[in-house]
């Protein structure tokens, strides 16, 4: 049976698992996807996760055909920001970019209707009532049924709670921050604006891209059919740090002493986080996969919450000054920089029209 949740303050219901689907169109054979997709449907599980930009498209295709048959089963999320061609108006926050991605991503996926649509990121120096007045109209068509935020900032979540007020339409229904044992930085705003204004929590990466299943080994050369063996330029850029690797052999020691594999019980401390409606879990193999479904029996108790704790600091990432260099933290712009904004604050705070 699983335990669907309320996503944030809206009546939709998901499941604890969302199927993350990054690697079909890609590494994943298409066939393997989708007996995936029908194994986690047989098993209960209502949400899918895609992108526009992933493999150019390509995942947002094999979802399509995989669901289609049980589409209105499916809670499908896509997103927009992100492009994988050059130009001034190809990604990022514009009404013009908006609704050419989402016809784009209707097309690919094949549906008439996307149930969720993501900000990707944050883009510092454009402006956030555009992009939510461009939603809320596309919401108003019927091809979106909500929309949320990725790898926002708790006051940009803020801001936009407030912008959809103002506006008066729904405010976005999800948040989905990166979260693991490893990079806890989303438990000092990012998850308690969420649930402040409103917003489920759909957290990505809780195995750190693969570092805590314990597969690496300290100081070790990376396996070719691994991530980081791949040269994976997001593992080798955020997850592929001494201390994570070194933290997860100690996580998998604790878990296998309770007969327990290490991925089982990283995710399972993701899921314990009250705070967390679902989490997305990015099988590349149909192995992978059956490994993600044993977590949800997986049950926690203080000591393993304190075992975590004493590893890495509530709030912190395992590496100390740690900062991911694909959201960068924007606090502060230096004066001395050559060709820097005239107007430094707009960085942060774009300009309203009045």
């Amino acid at each position: 049976m699983v335990d669907y949740r309320y996503l944030g303050r809206s009546a939709l219901k998901v499941s604890p698992l969302s199927l993350g689907t990054m690697m079909f169109g890609g590494p994943t054979d298409d066939s393997v996807a989708h007996r995936i997709i029908d194994k986690a449907r047989e098993q209960g599980i209502n949400f899918i996760d895609t992108a526009d930009v992933y493999h150019e498209g390509k995942s947002e295709e094999v979802v399509g055909r995989g669901i289609k048959a049980t589409r209105d089963h499916w809670v499908l999320a896509t997103k927009f920001v992100n492009s994988h061609t050059k130009g001034p108006n190809l990604g990022g926050h514009s009404r013009k970019w908006i609704i050419e991605t989402v016809e784009n991503s209707l097309r690919r996926l094949d549906t008439d209707y996307i149930d969720i649509l993501y900000f990707h990121r944050a883009v510092f120096d454009a402006p956030l009532e555009e992009p939510v007045r461009a939603i809320a109209d596309l919401i108003k068509q019927g091809k979106l049924r909500y929309f949320g935020v990725s790898n926002f900032r708790g006051w940009r979540i803020a801001e936009v709670a407030h912008l959809a007020d103002q506006l008066g339409i729904d405010r976005p229904i999800a948040s989905q921050p990166l979260y693991n044992i490893v990079n806890r930085t989303a438990e000092a705003e990012q998850l308690p604006a969420a649930a402040y204004y409103g917003l489920g929590v759909v957290s990505y990466s809780p195995l750190a891209r693969g570092v805590l299943t314990g597969k690496y080994e300290p100081n070790q050369t990376p396996g070719d059919d691994t991530r980081a063996g791949r040269g994976d330029k997001r593992i080798l850029e955020t997850e592929w740090r001494p201390e994570s690797i070194s933290i997860a052999k100690q996580i998998a020691a604790h878990a296998e002493a309770k007969g327990i594999a290490a991925a089982d019980f990283a995710l399972a401390w993701v899921l314990n986080n009250k705070l967390i409606t679902s989490a997305i879990t990015g099988p590349r193999t149909e192995a992978h996969w059956d490994s993600y479904i044993r977590a949800l029996d997986v049950k926690l108790d203080a000591e393993d919450e304190a075992l975590v704790d004493s590893l890495v600091t509530t709030g912190h990432a395992s590496t100390h000054g740690f900062n991911d260099p694909s959201h960068p933290v924007e606090g502060r712009v230096a004066r001395s920089v050559s060709g820097a904004s005239s107007d430094p604050i707009a960085l942060v705070r774009p300009l309203r029209v009045a």
